[in-house]
């Protein structure tokens, strides 16, 4: 196999991932709408290039993490079903990963747009 086609197939099931994501996780598609929201949120206040680069890098951080929180807890129930400290450990640590990963989005989203709303709001 071609190094091609190994990459092909790579990202075949890369989007097979993101697709399964999107349409099994509930909290995915919370974020994806809020993107999707910040996104034109930015659009509409005119934010500026190294804002709206925040806020994307943003975007791609905490969906890359929600997907390594929704990783490591597959894999949990996969080694076992049954309750265990350390099962609950993994658990408890990537949901606070992913809570984190959300505060700093808020802070920063709050940084960027509060002003610019603040200003065309309360002039």
């Amino acid at each position: 196999m071609d190094t091609l086609q190994k990459h092909h197939i790579s990202f075949k099931n890369a989007i097979a991932g993101i697709i399964w994501a999107f349409s099994t996780q509930p909290n995915f598609r919370v974020h994806v709408f809020l993107a999707t929201a910040a996104i034109l949120l930015g659009v509409w206040l005119s934010i500026s290039y190294l804002e709206m680069s925040m806020i994307v890098f943003t975007i791609v951080f905490g969906l890359g993490i929600e997907m390594v929180n929704t990783s490591i807890e597959a894999m949990t129930d996969l080694i076992t079903r049954e309750w265990r400290k350390e099962a609950k450990v993994a658990k408890d640590v990537s949901a606070g990963m992913m809570l984190f990963a959300a505060i700093g989005t808020v802070i920063l989203a709050g940084l960027i747009f509060l002003p610019k709303l603040i200003n065309i709001f309360f002039r």
